[in-house]
């Protein structure tokens, strides 16, 4: 009787904890709606470091020349010359003439992070005082810069968007869909409602005197992703990371198994690096653990396994799929099987996580490792 009565409180307690970190993010995010560009708008740096050719890179670039932003310049940084986005980004600075923009190539070595190595010279380069890095494959709306910008407070010191994965093409890529839009993006919302903001490296908009004064853009090689750097670096001054209310759009077209589990393994095992005491309750999250406790209960009371089953998996992913239906985000008959893929997954990435060695990062080979670490081996 015991053990009925803990396990199914506990599972119950994690439901309810899902089910209210939903209604935290859905209480911060704002359906798509446009925002139009304010009188005496101030100029803005976009810094897009690139490497290869996507699926939707000619998008993409597009999308950048034709943002409703009064002054804006673009700086795409690629760190090789040869990289074939060179000839790409050359031919879309041709067509685009009356957008200021230029290509820089070369690799400032700073860190171990390839993204924010390439992103230096930008910031060097970068004219005005507001700065947004931002990845190459953003679908940045025509009114990216204005979302940025309307989510900045007298208390900000940054302000970002998670990715939103929208375009599947294929079930693997809706299984990225489900980790990036109702798990991911929704426990970002929820943490910066609770005042937990987290930056995210994908559209970071920075006030460029004020990192300046506290180290520039080499500050963020702190730590191995350069996210968890401005993270830190904005909460030791005493101001918060915000988020954008309507996140942008990240197209995935094709996905693999071996590509998700690549990317969710590293990312976790950054999280646990930089986070270690967020990172380690993520093994309660998803359906999992709520879903063994429950059954555990169930066969310990006698009730059907099978029933008991789908009403957790209801309680627990009909929320998801009204959260997604209620912004915007993609939804598809077969995002349900996702999900469950998903959380199956989770609790072999966060083990995964625990584990050191060398992980790939955009064809870059890396070891995450703690910054302490690191520097007692440069010491010895």
């Amino acid at each position: 009787m015991e053990l009925t009565i803990a396990a199914g409180l506990a599972s119950s307690a994690l439901l309810l904890s899902n089910l209210a970190s939903i209604l935290l993010a859905a209480s911060r995010l704002k359906r798509r709606h446009v925002v139009a560009s304010p009188v005496g708008a101030q100029p803005v740096s976009i810094i897009v470091p690139s490497r290869g050719v996507e699926p939707f890179t000619q998008e993409t670039l597009q999308r950048a020349f034709s943002l409703d932003w009064p002054r804006y310049e673009l700086i795409f940084c690629v760190a090789h010359a040869e990289d074939p986005v060179v000839r790409l980004i050359d031919a879309a600075i041709a067509r685009h003439p009356k957008v200021p923009a230029r290509l820089l190539i070369g690799d400032d070595r700073i860190s171990a992070n390839p993204k924010l190595n390439n992103c230096v010279k930008g910031w060097q380069a970068a004219r005005h005082d507001w700065v947004v890095l931002a990845d190459s494959n953003v679908l940045m709306p025509r009114d990216y810069v204005q979302h940025l910008m309307a989510a900045w407070r007298p208390d900000t010191g940054l302000v970002c968007s998670t990715p939103i994965g929208s375009r599947p093409d294929g079930f693997w890529a809706e299984v990225e869909c489900a980790f990036l839009n109702t798990l991911q993006a929704r426990w970002q919302y929820a943490g910066e409602a609770l005042g937990l903001g987290f930056a995210q490296g994908k559209s970071m908009l920075w006030n460029k005197p004020m990192l300046d004064a506290n180290g520039g853009i080499q500050a963020l090689a702190a730590e191995i992703a350069e996210d968890a750097a401005a993270t830190k670096l904005v909460n030791s001054l005493g101001l918060r990371v915000n988020l954008v209310a309507s996140p942008f759009e990240q197209p995935l077209g094709q996905r693999s198994f071996a590509e998700i589990w690549s990317r969710q393994t590293r990312w976790a095992r950054l999280r646990r690096v930089t986070f270690p005491l967020f990172f380690t309750p993520e093994i309660l999250t998803g359906a999992a653990v709520p879903l063994l406790l429950a059954l555990i209960a169930a066969a310990s009371a006698g009730v059907s396994l099978p029933s008991t089953a789908l009403c957790v998996l209801a309680i627990a992913y009909l929320p998801e799929c009204l959260l997604a239906l209620a912004k915007g985000w993609y939804l598809s008959p077969r995002s349900v099987t996702a999900m469950i893929v998903r959380d199956a997954m989770l609790p072999a990435i966060w083990a995964r996580a625990w584990f050191g060695g060398a992980v790939e990062w955009r064809g870059n080979a890396m070891t995450i490792r703690t910054r302490e670490l690191t520097e007692l081996e440069e010491i010895a």
